[in-house]
């Protein structure tokens, strides 16, 4: 059953067409990867997913519900956290506090403090620095606090965007390992990275993103070994 739904979706900045009439869809317990040159669309469709970009044509459906002009704030609630392009962590705040303005939209003081005790176990580092203030983390520390906030809400679909860049290869494959078993725990993900190979060695389908047009799609595996994708963006 498709959790999400995109249809026909253009996004507009101004007179230039950012995304071209789109139309993809994200099967529960999924990992979907999309892929694509720098400029190719890939925040813009996630930021218009999640309610950040207004669209100017198609529909968007969450579990049979669409959203199209649903709020950000209130997909929280229905389910969908966003982790964002340069973790966007809150840098003089420590990571305690971080973590529970990931759950500002849940009231249950004990499901919230037992979801904090799931984000520990997943990431130990969190809880070892709970205390620091979050601008003093390293990078790879930085993304998994934003990880870890989005996951305080407990979403059923969690949509990242670019979480390895900036990282050195053991953080790479560190979040790659967490976002594996962050879906084997039940939560439905939305990839946008441009590390396409490490993407789409974890991803079960991907899409192939060109300028705003959807180009190539299929079953990860095959789109690792399609010739065209191998020169595009698997090249060393």
């Amino acid at each position: 059953m498709a959790i999400l739904e995109v249809k026909d979706l253009e996004v507009y900045y101004g007179v230039i067409q950012a995304i071209k009439g789109i139309s993809f869809e994200v099967d529960q317990g999924e990992i979907i990867a999309l892929i694509g040159a720098n400029g190719a669309g890939k925040t813009t469709t996630l930021q218009t997913i999640t309610g950040l970009i207004p669209s100017k044509a198609g529909k968007i459906f969450y579990m049979g519900k669409e959203i199209t002009k649903t709020p950000g704030h209130q997909l929280v609630s229905m389910g969908i956290a966003h982790v964002p392009e340069g973790r966007r962590v809150f840098a003089s705040l420590s990571v305690l506090q971080n973590l529970k303005l990931g759950a500002y939209t849940r009231k249950d003081k004990a499901e919230l403090e037992e979801t904090l005790k799931m984000v520990y176990g997943r990431f130990p580092r969190l809880e070892e620095r709970k205390n620091q203030m979050a601008g003093t983390l390293s990078g790879g520390e930085q993304q998994m606090l934003a990880m870890g906030r989005a996951l305080m809400s407990h979403p059923k679909l969690i949509v990242m965007d670019e979480p390895s860049m900036g990282l050195s290869p053991i953080y790479v494959n560190e979040i790659f390992d967490i976002i594996q078993k962050i879906n084997e725990d039940g939560v439905t993900v939305l990839l946008v990275e441009q590390n396409a190979k490490k993407a789409l060695s974890i991803a079960h389908r991907a899409y192939v993103l060109e300028t705003g047009s959807i180009v190539l799609s299929g079953e990860a595996s095959a789109l690792m070994n399609d010739d065209s994708v191998k020169k595009a963006y698997l090249s060393e």
